[in-house]
């Protein structure tokens, strides 16, 4: 390692390692709770677009018959591996499914590298012969799977009949402290005349408002935690609801909340501004809790937890 990058790493430990290592000393002992709510995937049927939000970023999709998974993160940790051990934030609560409760998979999404949407211990754990998209730059964290597509901006990728398209987001990609070359983004995925928008990780962007014309989105995955003090880099429930109003996005599922403690806000505090935010419009809101499934079909949407 060179001496810039130990003075970088070496600042980072004197601003951050006081407060990391209170919040893993009170961690100790304590139980993970579980999901409150679990999926049924075996039932979900291939007419419909079917999702469950299993923690986080990581949400699960039947898109007509085409099985994604989103920014997989399924362990109780995420974070760096030493000595066997990972470092980095413990769960609040368990993932709705374990690794071996997904069903087989058309593909993974990746949205960027950060080690909360990409969980090298989970993506290990998966298939092989899943296809993987990820962010241009990405693809050394994915080496394993048999196909990879890396996109940049505007580039997409057919899988089993969806289009998946790589779109930008207002966020970053590096992976440590000292890379800072990695791609980031979001994915517009269409099939059958459908849309959905998954939004990795995002501050908030005027950009999905370009999606307006072009799709008539019927679900936006956007996140709506870890905004304090990092507004910069995360939207705020308000700003979450305001990009799906600009992409006309008829629901949102609200994700990258009340799974990890990555910023000061109340764990509860984020789908509660969401739902105050969305006023007399709250049906739009398609889950809350982790572990809910939420279904739209031809003929209309319904909650299927």
């Amino acid at each position: 390692m060179t001496p810039e990058k130990l003075k970088t790493y070496a600042r980072f430990a004197r601003q951050h390692a006081r407060r990391f290592l209170s919040q893993r000393l009170a961690e100790t002992g304590k139980p993970i709770a579980p999901a409150p709510h679990r999926p049924q995937p075996a039932s979900w049927d291939d007419d419909s677009l079917t999702v469950a939000w299993l923690g986080h970023a990581t949400v699960l999709i039947n898109f007509f018959g085409t099985w994604l998974l989103t920014d997989p993160a399924l362990r109780p940790h995420v974070g760096v591996r030493l000595a066997g051990l990972t470092i980095g934030p413990r769960r609040i609560v368990m993932p709705a499914l374990s690794v071996k409760e997904i069903p087989p998979l058309d593909a993974v999404l990746l949205s960027h590298a950060h080690m909360d949407h990409s969980d090298l211990g989970t993506l290990r754990s998966l298939p092989r012969k899943a296809e993987v998209v990820v962010q241009h730059g990405n693809s050394d964290l994915v080496r394993r799977f048999r196909r990879v597509h890396a996109l940049s901006w505007g580039e997409s990728v057919e899988i089993t009949g969806a289009r998946i398209e790589s779109i930008r987001v207002n966020h970053w990609g590096a992976r440590s402290l000292t890379d800072k070359h990695r791609g980031y983004g979001g994915f517009l995925i269409t099939k059958r005349g459908r849309s959905l928008v998954f939004g990795g990780d995002t501050a908030y962007t005027s950009a999905f408002a370009s999606l307006r014309g072009r799709a008539q989105i019927d679900l936006a995955i956007l996140p709506i935690g870890g905004y304090d003090p990092y507004i910069h880099a995360h939207a705020n429930p308000e700003q979450a609801w305001a990009m799906r109003r600009e992409m006309n996005a008829s629901y949102i599922l609200p994700m990258h909340h009340s799974t990890f403690r990555l910023s000061r806000e109340p764990v509860k505090e984020p789908i509660r501004r969401l739902l105050e935010a969305a006023k007399d419009e709250r049906w739009r809101i398609a889950l809350t809790e982790p572990g809910e499934t939420w279904k739209i079909s031809d003929f209309g949407m319904r909650n299927a937890d």
